[in-house]
């Protein structure tokens, strides 16, 4: 059984204070809060453990590798892949990154294009620019309806790319034989959009079958069950600190006969197989992608923290969630109607993620007001800043839930919603 009391109480920030009011985090699409169980696994490493990995046969250095094979592990059992499919990196930013230059510098060429979508974030879109930019390749961008979800069929255009060619459109106008990668999110960050994955990868395969499919994975993962065999993508980009674990460790997972075409993105210590002063081959994977010390302390706190969510359980999370949105969507349907605010976003197929304006009120003063009754949400562009702008405006109040937060601390929200506009009467 669900008990978000029971949760709470695994999170040691929510006890604190701000402004003298009991904090309301809601701005777990930026970074999660941590369990204790995490925070006293990295404790416990650094205390009893610490060592380097791979370099050493005493034993704390032992204890120390297997920790991070342990996680590597888990990782692959959370998503369904395999041990050596998983890449260390520091966030989904890098991982994104590694793709686009390892496997796209080799095999994508002038006249191919890249398909993303206006729901990506800037991570799932300015490395796909730069590489249409040095291949000179095209760049297709699935455009979004008035609610924020993708549209299947829509106007085909040329945009005034300068160095590339942008086009926007439809999955169906945009997707040919000169597709070459499709990279889109599992859930907008900004609107909550729950993009139809499988359907979409349905799509991609009977219309650009040549095609390599990345999903950012960073608002997808840490709240529903994924499973990449099932989606039949190749590679999938997540964050551990948008998961319960620490900050500096990312995953990236791809398929193993496509990462083992891929040359390594980074050169160093520990992902050779031999060196001399004029050359070096490459170790096995994961190695290959993992050159230098990685972030170990943060590796084990990443697999503290899929413990954690295997032990509540992933359904479990989303549904509560869901419950969540289901709710809050109410109450903000209330103040559409006193006239207070705009919404976006999709009514269905919607993460927890509530995106607003007070009328007449910048988004940022809106969240100032809202920090002073100790309420934690995001504002601006969400470094999504063509989809915000999509909708006529310059900046978005992010509201995000998670796990741990409650019903009441929605009612909470929604009634300091109505204080914003008096401070400016």
């Amino acid at each position: 059984m669900f008990d978000v009391n029971k949760i709470r109480a695994d999170f040691p920030i929510l006890t604190r204070k701000i402004h003298g009011h009991n904090l309301v985090y809601f701005d777990s699409g930026a970074t999660s809060q941590k369990p204790e169980a995490v925070i006293e696994a990295m404790n416990r490493y650094y205390r009893e453990t610490n060592a380097n990995i791979h370099r050493g046969v005493y034993e704390m250095s032992v204890e120390s590798t297997q920790l991070v094979d342990d996680t590597r592990r888990n990782v692959a059992k959370f998503v369904g892949g395999e041990s050596e499919e998983i890449i260390f990196t520091k966030n989904t930013t890098e991982s994104i990154n590694l793709v686009a230059y390892s496997w796209g510098d080799e095999n994508i060429r002038s006249g191919d294009a890249v398909v993303i979508t206006k729901l990506e974030h800037h991570s799932n879109m300015i490395p796909w620019q730069e590489l249409c930019r040095r291949k000179g390749a095209e760049l297709r961008v699935v455009d979004v309806n008035e609610n924020g979800e993708l549209v299947e069929n829509g106007e085909e255009k040329i945009l005034d790319g300068k160095e590339i060619l942008v086009k926007t459109g439809g999955w169906r106008n945009l997707l040919d034989s000169d597709v070459k990668m499709v990279a889109f999110t599992g859930q907008s960050n900004v609107l909550g959009t729950v993009t139809a994955v499988s359907e979409i990868v349905r799509m991609v395969k009977k219309l650009s079958p040549q095609s390599l499919i990345l999903i950012d994975g960073a608002q997808m993962v840490p709240h529903m069950k994924t499973n990449v065999r099932s989606l039949d993508i190749d590679f999938l980009a997540f964050s551990g600190h948008k998961m319960c674990g620490p900050t500096g460790v990312g995953v990236l997972w791809g398929k193993r006969e496509i990462l083992n075409k891929m040359k390594p993105f980074l050169f160093g210590g520990d992902m050779i197989g031999e060196v001399n002063l004029s050359s070096a081959t490459w170790a096995e994977l994961p190695s290959k992608f993992e050159a230098g010390t990685p972030d170990i302390a943060g590796i084990i706190g990443l697999g503290e923290a899929i413990k954690y969510l295997w032990g509540i359980g992933m359904d479990e999370i989303r549904n509560h969630e869901k419950e969540l949105t289901e709710y809050a969507l109410e109450k903000m349907k209330q103040l559409e109607k006193e006239n207070l605010i705009i919404n976006y976003g999709p009514e269905k197929n919607r993460g927890g993620v509530l995106s607003f304006n007070v009328k007449g009120v910048h988004a940022h003063d809106t969240a100032q007001i809202l920090n002073n009754f100790g309420i934690a949400v995001r504002s601006g562009q969400h470094c999504a800043a063509p989809l915000v702008i999509n909708f006529g405006v310059s900046a978005m109040v992010r509201a995000t839930f998670y796990l741990y937060n409650t019903r009441e601390e929605i009612d909470y929200f929604i009634d300091k919603i109505r204080e914003v506009p008096k401070v400016f009467a």
